[in-house]
Order: C-alpha cells, then structure tokens, then sequence
C-alpha cells in the first residue's frame, strides 16, 4: 500500500474516531495582514476490547463506553503484538495556511509530499503518518457583495473561497496569487495494558 493509501486508511480511522464523542479537540486562528492560518488537533483514547487475529479486527472502548470496530491493515507492523486492555492513543493535527503574493507571478503548481514511520519490530503497534500539499493558485475573480474570491488551480479548476475578515478581503485583487500549503498527521500509539 503506498503511503498516499495509507494515509487515507489513517485518516477515516481518525475521522472515525471523531464518532467516539470521548475526544480532545483544539483549533487555533492566525491572522496577519497577507495571511491566515488554521490548526486543528484532535486526541482520542480507547481501550482495547477485543482482537479477531484472523481478520484483523480490532474492538475498542472509549471512556465513555462507546465501541467502534477497526481493521488493521498489513501495513501496521507488530499487530501480533496488540493485547486486550492495550490503550491505544490517537492523535490527529492538521493545518492551513494561505498567503497573499500581489500580482502573483509564479504558475499555478500542485506538489503534495508523504510520509510514514512505523513502530519498531517487537514493539507495541504504531507511528505516524502524514502528507503535505502545496499548491500555487491564481486570483481571476473577486466579488465584493459577496466577498467571495475565485481562485484557478494548476488544472484550470477553480474554487470560490469566503474572505470573512473585511481587512483581509480589500487587499485581494485579481491578478494576484494565494500559496497554500495544508499539512495533516495521524500519530496512533498503544499502550500496554495495566495490571491490577
């Protein structure tokens, strides 16, 4: 499975996880004349419940009391090493920020990197995955009743994005470029179980 699949795997499993009710959710705001930026971080704790080795399936159990099922793909190494009463933690960060370049000047570009570490052999399941996408994109329309700007993408896509700060919104023009650069990553750590 490439890291890019992996990746998405993870990630339902986070969004999953957001089901669970029992999570810790943080989201900052930045703002600067030219820029903006968003972070998220989401934490989730369950306990493990039950393990179907043959189809890799695994219960777990939040604090408060909800059950969500998971498979665990071949990728996740050390998945043998897994045990009932095992904590297994989650955590789910992601980011965006947007910059202003006036009167652009760069071609509308798309790169996207991705990365992966396992946990190592013998150890307790995890790691952690991640992507990062970097795109160029040119302003070819700006409304301002709406306040909206319509922004062209590298494949003559385009997107009408809601300026909602009114100082940000008078310094976009058409003709000018916004960077955005949206990173995320899924860290899944487990636990041992505690003895009584």
């Amino acid at each position: 499975m490439t890291n890019g699949k992996f990746l998405v795997v993870a990630t339902l499993v986070a969004m999953a996880s957001a089901a669970w009710a029992q999570q810790d959710t943080s989201v900052q705001v930045m703002k600067a004349p030219g820029t903006a930026t968003i972070k998220g971080t989401r934490r989730v704790t369950a306990t493990v419940q039950d393990i179907d080795a043959a189809t890799r399936t695994v219960l777990l159990k939040t604090p408060n009391g909800k059950v969500v099922e998971v498979v665990v793909g071949d990728e996740a190494r050390n998945f043998d090493q897994l045990k009932v009463g095992d904590v297994v933690n989650a955590v789910y960060r992601e980011s965006l920020t947007l910059s202003l370049k006036k009167k652009g000047g760069d071609t509308p570009s798309v790169e996207e990197n991705a990365s992966m570490e396992r946990g190592p052999a013998g150890a307790k399941p995890g790691g952690t995955v991640g992507r990062e996408v970097k795109i160029v994109a040119d302003v070819v329309a700006v409304n301002p009743k709406t306040r909206t700007v319509t922004l062209k993408g590298p494949k003559g896509n385009t997107l009408d994005l809601k300026v909602e700060d009114p100082a940000q919104f008078a310094n976009i023009r058409k003709g000018d470029q916004v960077d955005a650069v949206y990173t995320e990553a899924l860290a899944i750590s487990v636990e041992s179980a505690v003895k009584k």
